[in-house]
């Protein structure tokens, strides 16, 4: 998570230098990501793609992380590029390897990802964020762009893929899922948190009204089509997944995005649950990590601290009969192997 508060990610548990308790008492502006280099196939950037050289980190908690995680996932870049998942709940030193034997990660040996971002560049004023890749040789963060990140591994790291990896983002379609991911990028992705964390009624209103207004869009376009666009799982799915997993168990109580639940609306609770029952995606989410972050680190906005017992997971498991609408997710490819050991998370409902 990356902004100027960097609400998933900072030196200070996501708040610069006032801590977790100005969360909503401050503007709330996303920043672009500071760290832009790019992990490509002719190195143009000084790190060309090499399997086994980078070490993804990530926190289950965080939607723009989780793209990466799907991402890799559903490619088969597990063998190509480690992973590293930080403790949802930070401290005031950024995200921590406290989920790891002696609070350090096994690969990189250090116990906070501020470390990596050190490495690259001392005294950089702003926030730790995640998504993150960084070079395990020299241990030094290569790019936090969690914009580009998923679209590189899409693209540039093909060599690496998986044999029957889908194209999550073919080229002839380029146009089309850009412009449908920018609206939801400013309206969902990025409008929870404008909504979140506004410090004042008319802004809250004002994203509220994104937010809402873009769903129904989406949910209108997805009333007679499987997916955002073409017939399989593209980068524009992964994009709107993340954040709609997360809608009813942070977002529309936590965020007060409270028009009406996913659950209520029938086409979108559909297709996230298809995409949920979809290897690479639901095997990837971790509810508890979600919830345990944000409202344990975003004490400005739930100050007691207190994780809500509910919602109900279970119904992410049922039926939900969008086959019946064509297409498929991985075209003429094939589902992604089983979660490599160490990375499973549990089910929903099941502990």
């Amino acid at each position: 998570m990356n902004n100027d508060k960097n609400p998933s990610g900072s030196r200070s548990a996501g708040e610069g230098s006032d801590g977790n308790s100005s969360y909503g008492r401050k503007p709330f502006k996303r920043s672009r990501s500071h760290f832009a280099d790019r992990i490509t196939a002719d190195g143009r950037d000084g790190w060309p793609v090499e399997p086994g050289r980078y070490r993804l980190v990530v926190s289950r908690a965080c939607p723009w992380a989780s793209r990466a995680l799907v991402s890799r996932r559903l490619l088969g870049l597990e063998g190509a590029v480690s992973l590293a998942v930080a403790d949802p709940v930070q401290d005031d030193r950024s995200w921590r390897f406290t989920l790891d034997e002696d609070g350090k990660d096994p690969v990189l040996g250090i116990r906070f990802l501020s470390e990596a971002y050190d490495a690259r560049e001392r005294d950089y004023p702003g926030g730790v964020s995640v998504p993150a890749i960084v070079d395990v040789p020299s241990r030094r963060l290569v790019t936090n762009d969690y914009q580009r990140i998923t679209l590189d591994f899409a693209t540039e790291w093909s060599a690496l893929h998986r044999d029957g990896a889908p194209d999550l983002y073919p080229e002839a379609l380029r146009e089309e899922i850009d412009e449908v991911m920018a609206g939801i990028y400013r309206d969902v992705n990025n409008g929870v948190y404008r909504a979140g964390f506004a410090d004042g009624q008319k802004e809250y209103e004002s994203a509220y009204a994104d937010v809402f207004r873009r769903l129904d869009l989406v949910s209108e376009r997805l009333a007679d089509r499987r997916y955002l666009v073409g017939d399989t799982v593209t980068e524009a799915d992964i994009r709107l997944f993340t954040t709609l997993v997360r809608f009813d168990a942070v977002y529309h109580g936590h965020f007060k995005c409270n028009r009406s639940k996913l659950t209520e609306d029938p086409v979108l609770w559909a297709y996230a649950r298809d995409l949920f029952q979809t290897p690479g995606f639901g095997d990837t989410v971790d509810f508890d990590h979600i919830k345990q972050h944000y409202y344990r680190v975003q004490t400005g906005i739930n100050p007691t601290g207190i994780v809500p017992v509910g919602p109900d997971l279970s119904g992410w498991l049922t039926p939900h009969h969008r086959e019946e609408l064509g297409g498929s997710p991985f075209g003429d490819g094939t589902a992604p192997g089983p979660v490599p050991v160490g990375e499973q998370v549990p089910a929903p409902g099941r502990p």
